[in-house]
């Protein structure tokens, strides 16, 4: 497990798949020898949720849960809106370029056409799943944490917001299954003609992918729902 004592640099040697999670805490390159510590506190990150996060993206089998329910709800939502915005911006537009290369090396008769409407039922399942996340479930989320701390509660039960956090979550659409079809298709029934190398770069980005929207889950599921939950339950006796 990495500690806050523990040079960043030496973080990213030994795990260099942590960069992209660095970046959502507005962390770039040229810290020199600073430890984890040093670098949040010059940028005024809670250094203790940025380690956990750590860990558990480097780690499957570690998952604090009772630290991370320790952490503020807009902390926790703050992140998930930044790993969103880096999906838009990177991986998915990424994705979608490897694709096209792979599409391009192919000579003769091959299926690449079912592989791009697997993709664009993907992505935009994806998309749809996101765009739900932005616009209704993390502003109920934070809603519900303002109206617990700002001591204004609801005079009555039914002044209380008509959905729950459990209504927004089933709402997801299955974007696992999707990409898990993606996959398939390339790792089972791709036809020859096509250039291994792109085959396999665009394999890897969706592997990478795939763990990414993992943890994501996680920490939406086991902290941020639980977190909403509660809160849900204080109101509702006020």
């Amino acid at each position: 497990m990495y500690k806050l004592s523990q040079k960043l640099a030496d973080v990213i040697h030994h795990d260099h798949q942590l960069l992209p999670v660095l970046n959502r805490f507005g962390i770039r390159l040229g810290f020199g020898d600073q430890s984890v510590e040093d670098v949040c506190k010059s940028l005024g990150i809670n250094a203790q949720f940025l380690i956990e996060i750590l860990n558990t993206y480097h780690d499957p089998d570690y998952f604090p849960r009772e630290r991370f329910l320790d952490f503020p709800l807009p902390m926790i939502v703050d992140y998930l809106k930044k790993t969103h915005l880096y999906y838009y911006t990177y991986y998915i537009p990424e994705i979608e370029n490897q694709l096209n290369e792979l599409i391009a090396s192919a000579k003769g008769e091959n299926n690449l056409p079912l592989l791009t409407r697997f993709y664009h039922k993907f992505k935009q399942e994806l998309h749809e799943h996101l765009q739900y996340e932005d616009k209704f479930t993390f502003p109920y989320v934070i809603e519900l944490h303002t109206m617990q701390n700002s001591g204004n509660l609801p005079a009555s039960s039914g002044s209380l917001p008509q959905k729950s956090i459990i209504e927004f979550e089933e709402a997801h659409s299955d974007v696992d299954s999707k990409l898990l079809d993606l996959k398939n298709i390339i790792i089972k029934y791709l036809q020859a003609g096509y250039d291994d190398n792109k085959c396999n770069t665009l394999l890897t980005t969706l592997f990478n992918f795939e763990d990414d929207l993992r943890d994501h889950a996680r920490i939406e599921d086991k902290i941020m729902v639980p977190k909403v939950q509660q809160i849900e339950k204080l109101l509702s006796k006020s």
